[in-house]
C-alpha cells in the first residue's frame, strides 16, 4: 500500500507543499540586509535599539554604502528599506554618491553633514528592526500594523489602512457569491436529479458548457451583456420594468453576477451527485406517514442532501476568495479582492514578502472556516461520497 501511495505523495510534496511553503517563508525572509549591509547588521545586532547608536554604527553604513556604491545592489537594499520608512531609498543614494569619507574623520559627522536624517534615532530603529535574518515586517504590514522604533506595535495611519478591510471585501463578496450559488443550485440540482436520463443529460450538458470556456472570456461577455446598452438592460427597459439603465458594471453588482455565473458549477454537480443517490423510497416512507410535502423536505430530503450542499458551498467559497479576473475585469476600485493584490505585490510592485504574507492570511481564514465549518457539520458531510 505505502509503495502505491508513494509516487502520489512525492508529487504532491514537490510540485505542491514545497513551492507552497518556499512562497510562504518569503513573508519572514529577509536576505538583503544581512546580505548587502554586513557590518551595518553585525553592529545592529549589538546594540539595543534606544537611543542612537554609537560611533561604530556610522562607520559600519558608510563602508557598506562605499562598496555598494554604482552597484544594483544599492537599489536592492534602498528598496526594502524604503518598505518601512519612505524616502530610504534616496537617502542610501544621495549618501552613496558623497562616499567615502575622508581618512581621520568622524563618520557620524560626515554623515550627519550629508543629510540631517542621520541623525534622526527612527532610522536607525529602522535599521535595527531589519537587519535580522528573519523579520516580521511583512505580516504585521499585512494586518495595517507597525512596529514604532522603540519595537512597539502601533496601528498604521488611517489613510494606509487597507489590509484588513480588504479582507473583510474578500470574505463578504465571497460569502454572498457562496449563498447565491447554493440557493440557484439546490433547485436546478433537484430538477435534473428527477429528470429523465434524456432531459438530465441535456441540462448536466447545458451546466458544463461554462468549462468550456476560458474565465477571461466569460468574464469579457459580463462586461458587453451589463454595460448600460448592453443586453440586460436594454431588455429591462423593453419590458418597461426600467425606465433608465441600471448600473451593472464596474461595480460590486457586476462582481457577484459574474462570479456566481462562473461558479454556479461547482455548486451544482456535488448537490446533484448526492441527490442522484437518493432513494425516494425515504420520500415515499414519510408522506405514507402523514408528512406533508414541505415536512418530507425539510425533514427527510434536506439532511440527506446536505453533504453535497456543504462540499459544493465550500468548493464555491474555497474557489471565490481568490479570484482576481473578474473581479478586475467587471468591477470597479473598491470592488477588488485580495487576489488582485496578491498578483500586483507579486508582479508590478515586485514585493513578494507581503504577497507571500497576504496569501498566508488568506489561507489562515479560509483554512479556519473549513475547520469550523467541519466541526459544525462534520467533516464527513463535506466529502461526496
Amino acid at each position: 500500500m505505502l509503495a502505491l501511495l508513494a509516487p502520489s505523495v512525492m508529487f504532491t510534496a514537490l510540485f505542491f507543499v514545497l513551492p507552497l511553503a518556499l512562497f510562504m517563508f518569503r513573508s519572514v525572509d529577509n536576505p538583503e540586509i544581512q546580505t548587502h549591509l554586513p557590518r551595518t547588521a553585525q553592529v545592529m545586532q549589538g546594540w539595543s535599539g534606544k537611543g542612537e547608536p554609537d560611533e561604530a554604527a556610522f562607520a559600519a553604513i558608510a563602508a557598506d554604502l562605499g562598496a555598494l556604491r554604482g552597484q544594483p545592489s544599492l537599489g536592492l537594499i534602498g528598496r526594502r528599506l524604503n518598505y518601512a520608512l519612505p524616502g530610504a531609498r534616496g537617502l542610501l543614494t544621495k549618501t552613496a554618491r558623497r562616499l567615502p569619507i575622508a581618512e581621520g574623520a568622524s563618520a557620524k559627522e560626515a554623515l550627519i553633514a550629508i543629510d540631517k536624517q542621520w541623525g534622526d534615532p527612527a532610522l536607525w530603529g529602522v535599521l535595527h528592526q531589519q537587519s535580522g535574518r528573519l523579520t516580521d515586517f511583512y505580516l504585521l504590514t499585512a494586518l495595517d500594523l507597525r512596529k514604532s522604533p522603540e519595537g512597539e506595535l502601533q496601528r498604521v495611519a488611517p489613510d494606509q489602512r487597507i489590509f484588513i478591510d480588504l479582507y473583510g471585501r474578500t470574505l463578504s463578496v465571497s460569502l454572498t457569491v457562496t449563498a447565491l450559488c447554493l440557493l440557484i443550485g439546490f433547485p436546478v440540482a433537484a430538477v435534473m436529479a428527477r429528470a429523465g436520463k434524456r432531459a438530465a443529460s441535456w441540462m448536466l450538458m447545458l451546466v458544463l458548457v461554462p468549462f468550456w470556456t476560458s474565465l477571461l472570456v466569460r468574464s469579457t461577455a459580463w462586461v458587453i451583456l451589463l454595460q448600460n446598452e448592453g443586453l440586460v438592460n436594454k431588455t429591462l427597459m423593453a419590458l418597461g420594468i426600467i425606465s433608465s439603465p441600471l448600473p451593472l458594471v464596474f461595480n460590486r453588482a457586476g462582481v457577484i453576477i459574474a462570479m456566481v455565473h462562473v461558479l454556479l458549477p461547482y455548486a451544482i454537480l456535488p448537490i446533484y451527485s448526492v441527490m442522484k443517490g437518493i432513494s425516494g423510497n425515504h420520500l415515499r416512507a414519510a408522506a405514507s406517514l402523514g408528512a406533508s410535502p414541505l415536512r418530507v423536505f425539510r425533514t427527510v430530503y434536506l439532511p440527506l442532501t446536505l453533504p453535497g450542499v456543504a462540499a459544493g458551498g465550500t468548493l464555491v467559497f474555497v474557489l471565490s476568495v481568490g479570484f482576481y479576473v473578474t473581479p478586475a475585469l467587471v468591477g470597479g476600485p473598491g470592488d477588488q479582492m485580495i487576489g488582485y493584490f496578491i498578483a500586483y505585490f507579486t508582479n508590478s510592485a515586485v514585493n513578494w514578502g507581503l504577497a507571500s504574507a497576504l496569501g498566508a492570511f488568506l489561507l489562515i481564514v479560509v483554512a479556519a472556516i473549513y475547520l469550523a465549518l467541519g466541526k459544525l457539520v462534520g467533516f464527513n458531510r463535506l466529502r461526496v461520497r
